[in-house]
Protein backbone atom coordinates (compact mmCIF):
# COMPACT_ATOMS: atom_id res chain seq x y z
CA UNK A 1 0.00 0.00 0.00
CA UNK A 2 1.28 3.54 -1.10
CA UNK A 3 2.11 5.66 1.87
CA UNK A 4 0.65 9.08 1.98
CA UNK A 5 3.37 11.92 1.92
CA UNK A 6 2.20 12.76 5.66
CA UNK A 7 4.08 9.98 6.29
CA UNK A 8 6.74 10.41 3.51
CA UNK A 9 7.28 13.92 5.11
CA UNK A 10 7.58 12.33 8.62
CA UNK A 11 9.64 9.59 7.86
CA UNK A 12 11.90 12.02 6.37
CA UNK A 13 12.30 14.33 9.05
CA UNK A 14 12.27 11.94 11.78
CA UNK A 15 15.92 12.02 12.56
CA UNK A 16 15.50 15.93 13.11
CA UNK A 17 14.32 14.91 16.74
CA UNK A 18 18.31 14.27 17.38
CA UNK A 19 19.75 17.53 15.78
CA UNK A 20 21.38 17.93 12.25
CA UNK A 21 24.80 19.49 11.60
CA UNK A 22 25.38 23.24 10.51
CA UNK A 23 26.35 24.20 7.29
CA UNK A 24 29.66 24.75 6.48
CA UNK A 25 30.74 28.45 4.88
CA UNK A 26 32.99 28.29 1.79
CA UNK A 27 35.78 30.79 0.35
CA UNK A 28 33.17 32.22 -1.53
CA UNK A 29 30.72 32.95 1.64
CA UNK A 30 28.62 30.12 0.22
CA UNK A 31 26.85 27.62 2.75
CA UNK A 32 27.49 24.50 0.59
CA UNK A 33 24.90 21.46 0.83
CA UNK A 34 25.35 19.29 -1.73
CA UNK A 35 28.99 19.46 -3.39
CA UNK A 36 28.09 16.46 -6.31
CA UNK A 37 30.53 18.29 -8.28
CA UNK A 38 33.19 17.36 -5.44
CA UNK A 39 31.65 13.47 -5.66
CA UNK A 40 30.38 14.15 -2.17
CA UNK A 41 27.51 12.64 -1.00
CA UNK A 42 28.05 12.62 2.40
CA UNK A 43 25.77 12.75 5.03
CA UNK A 44 23.05 12.24 2.17
CA UNK A 45 20.31 9.86 3.38
CA UNK A 46 18.26 7.40 0.88
CA UNK A 47 14.90 7.19 2.38
CA UNK A 48 12.94 4.57 0.18
CA UNK A 49 8.89 4.96 0.52
CA UNK A 50 7.55 3.02 -2.59
CA UNK A 51 10.56 1.15 -4.37
CA UNK A 52 13.62 2.26 -4.76
CA UNK A 53 14.71 5.67 -7.05
CA UNK A 54 18.20 5.20 -8.08
CA UNK A 55 20.34 7.85 -7.56
CA UNK A 56 24.11 7.85 -8.55
CA UNK A 57 27.23 10.22 -9.52
CA UNK A 58 27.69 10.83 -13.21
CA UNK A 59 29.67 12.58 -15.05
CA UNK A 60 27.75 14.99 -17.73
CA UNK A 61 28.91 18.01 -19.79
CA UNK A 62 32.37 17.59 -18.18
CA UNK A 63 30.98 18.38 -14.90
CA UNK A 64 30.39 15.75 -11.78
CA UNK A 65 26.39 15.46 -11.12
CA UNK A 66 23.72 13.60 -9.23
CA UNK A 67 21.28 11.54 -11.38
CA UNK A 68 18.24 10.29 -10.69
CA UNK A 69 16.48 7.36 -12.46
CA UNK A 70 12.91 6.43 -11.01
CA UNK A 71 10.81 2.93 -12.44
CA UNK A 72 7.38 3.69 -10.73
CA UNK A 73 9.27 4.62 -7.47
CA UNK A 74 9.23 6.70 -4.95
CA UNK A 75 12.49 7.33 -2.44
CA UNK A 76 14.53 10.43 -2.00
CA UNK A 77 18.02 11.68 -0.38
CA UNK A 78 17.55 13.70 2.46
CA UNK A 79 20.12 16.10 4.36
CA UNK A 80 19.74 16.94 7.43
CA UNK A 81 21.38 20.50 8.27
CA UNK A 82 20.52 23.70 9.87
CA UNK A 83 20.70 26.71 8.29
CA UNK A 84 20.31 30.20 9.35
CA UNK A 85 17.92 31.73 6.30
CA UNK A 86 17.33 35.06 7.63
CA UNK A 87 21.44 35.39 7.08
CA UNK A 88 21.35 33.57 4.00
CA UNK A 89 18.11 33.73 2.57
CA UNK A 90 19.16 32.41 -1.13
CA UNK A 91 18.62 28.97 -1.92
CA UNK A 92 21.05 27.95 -5.22
CA UNK A 93 20.88 24.68 -7.62
CA UNK A 94 20.71 23.70 -10.96
CA UNK A 95 18.83 20.81 -12.49
CA UNK A 96 17.29 18.96 -15.60
CA UNK A 97 15.40 16.46 -16.65
CA UNK A 98 15.94 13.66 -19.48
CA UNK A 99 11.89 12.65 -19.36
CA UNK A 100 9.09 14.03 -17.68
CA UNK A 101 6.24 13.00 -15.86
CA UNK A 102 2.69 13.44 -17.00
CA UNK A 103 -0.10 13.99 -14.59
CA UNK A 104 -3.63 14.53 -15.24
CA UNK A 105 -3.84 16.49 -12.01
CA UNK A 106 -1.09 17.49 -9.62
CA UNK A 107 -3.57 18.85 -7.05
CA UNK A 108 -4.89 15.21 -6.40
CA UNK A 109 -3.06 12.13 -4.50
CA UNK A 110 -2.96 10.08 -7.93
CA UNK A 111 -1.29 12.81 -9.41
CA UNK A 112 1.99 13.30 -7.05
CA UNK A 113 4.81 12.84 -9.11
CA UNK A 114 7.54 14.90 -10.50
CA UNK A 115 10.75 14.48 -12.72
CA UNK A 116 12.50 16.27 -10.26
CA UNK A 117 11.67 18.06 -6.78
CA UNK A 118 12.94 19.38 -3.91
CA UNK A 119 12.27 20.36 -0.15
CA UNK A 120 13.22 23.01 2.01
CA UNK A 121 11.62 21.91 5.43
CA UNK A 122 11.57 23.36 8.80
CA UNK A 123 10.96 20.79 11.52
CA UNK A 124 8.14 21.12 13.97
CA UNK A 125 10.63 19.69 16.84
CA UNK A 126 8.72 16.60 18.93
CA UNK A 127 5.50 18.07 17.29
CA UNK A 128 6.91 16.13 14.31
CA UNK A 129 2.86 16.95 13.07
CA UNK A 130 4.13 21.12 12.33
CA UNK A 131 6.81 20.70 10.56
CA UNK A 132 6.27 22.50 7.15
CA UNK A 133 7.68 21.79 3.60
CA UNK A 134 8.43 24.24 0.96
CA UNK A 135 8.21 21.81 -2.33
CA UNK A 136 9.71 23.02 -5.37
CA UNK A 137 8.83 21.10 -8.34
CA UNK A 138 9.24 20.56 -12.18
CA UNK A 139 5.69 20.70 -13.04
CA UNK A 140 4.05 18.85 -15.94
CA UNK A 141 0.33 20.75 -15.74
CA UNK A 142 1.12 23.79 -13.78
CA UNK A 143 2.61 27.19 -15.16
CA UNK A 144 5.90 28.74 -13.80
CA UNK A 145 5.47 29.77 -10.08
CA UNK A 146 2.05 28.23 -9.81
CA UNK A 147 1.87 27.27 -6.24
CA UNK A 148 -1.01 25.34 -4.28
CA UNK A 149 -1.68 22.87 -1.37
CA UNK A 150 -0.21 19.33 -1.51
CA UNK A 151 -2.87 16.86 -2.03
CA UNK A 152 -2.13 14.98 0.86
CA UNK A 153 -0.34 17.52 3.13
CA UNK A 154 -2.28 20.80 2.14
CA UNK A 155 -1.66 22.52 5.72
CA UNK A 156 2.12 21.35 6.40
CA UNK A 157 3.65 21.09 2.21
CA UNK A 158 3.32 23.90 -0.30
CA UNK A 159 3.91 22.67 -3.46
CA UNK A 160 6.00 25.58 -6.03
CA UNK A 161 6.22 25.20 -10.00
CA UNK A 162 9.86 26.40 -11.06
CA UNK A 163 9.79 24.16 -14.24
CA UNK A 164 6.73 23.21 -16.49
CA UNK A 165 5.88 21.30 -19.43
CA UNK A 166 6.98 24.68 -21.78
CA UNK A 167 10.73 24.19 -20.62
CA UNK A 168 13.24 21.90 -22.13
CA UNK A 169 14.44 18.39 -21.60
CA UNK A 170 17.96 17.94 -21.51
CA UNK A 171 18.47 21.28 -20.55
CA UNK A 172 20.37 22.59 -17.67
CA UNK A 173 18.03 25.44 -15.34
CA UNK A 174 19.75 27.50 -13.11
CA UNK A 175 17.52 28.24 -9.81
CA UNK A 176 17.64 30.91 -6.93
CA UNK A 177 15.36 31.35 -4.44
CA UNK A 178 14.91 33.66 -1.48
CA UNK A 179 13.37 31.06 0.96
CA UNK A 180 13.23 33.00 3.98
CA UNK A 181 10.88 35.25 2.24
CA UNK A 182 8.95 32.25 0.55
CA UNK A 183 8.31 31.14 3.98
CA UNK A 184 7.37 34.30 5.23
CA UNK A 185 4.84 34.66 2.35
CA UNK A 186 3.29 30.91 2.59
CA UNK A 187 2.96 31.31 6.87
CA UNK A 188 2.63 34.82 7.78
CA UNK A 189 5.40 34.31 10.47
CA UNK A 190 9.21 34.70 10.20
CA UNK A 191 11.19 31.04 9.88
CA UNK A 192 14.54 31.70 10.93
CA UNK A 193 16.09 28.36 10.46
CA UNK A 194 15.64 25.21 8.19
CA UNK A 195 16.24 21.71 9.53
CA UNK A 196 16.82 19.92 6.23
CA UNK A 197 17.36 19.58 2.67
CA UNK A 198 15.52 16.77 0.55
CA UNK A 199 15.46 16.07 -3.36
CA UNK A 200 13.62 13.19 -4.99
CA UNK A 201 12.06 11.92 -8.50
CA UNK A 202 9.34 9.90 -8.12
CA UNK A 203 6.56 7.96 -10.36
CA UNK A 204 4.79 5.86 -8.20
CA UNK A 205 1.45 7.31 -8.67
CA UNK A 206 1.53 7.67 -12.04
CA UNK A 207 3.66 4.61 -12.83
CA UNK A 208 5.83 6.18 -15.40
CA UNK A 209 10.16 6.57 -15.92
CA UNK A 210 11.63 9.19 -15.12
CA UNK A 211 15.60 10.62 -15.33
CA UNK A 212 16.76 14.09 -13.74
CA UNK A 213 20.35 15.12 -12.97
CA UNK A 214 20.88 18.21 -10.26
CA UNK A 215 23.95 20.00 -9.40
CA UNK A 216 25.68 21.34 -6.78
CA UNK A 217 23.21 22.71 -4.02
CA UNK A 218 24.30 25.92 -2.19
CA UNK A 219 22.98 28.83 0.02
CA UNK A 220 23.84 32.20 -0.30
CA UNK A 221 23.46 35.72 1.43
CA UNK A 222 22.63 37.58 -2.04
Amino acid sequence: MRLCLMIRIVVLLVLLQHGSVFAESTENNHLMVGQFSAGNLKDWSPKIFNNNTVYTLSVLDGKQVLKALSNNSASGLVKEVTVNIKEYPYLNWRWRVETKVFSSDETKKSGDDYSARLYVMKSGGFFFWNTKALNYVWSSGKRHGDSWPNAFAPGNNRMIALRSAEDKTGTWYIEKINVYEAFKDWQGDEVVTIDAIAIMTDTDNTHQQAIAFFGDIYFSKD
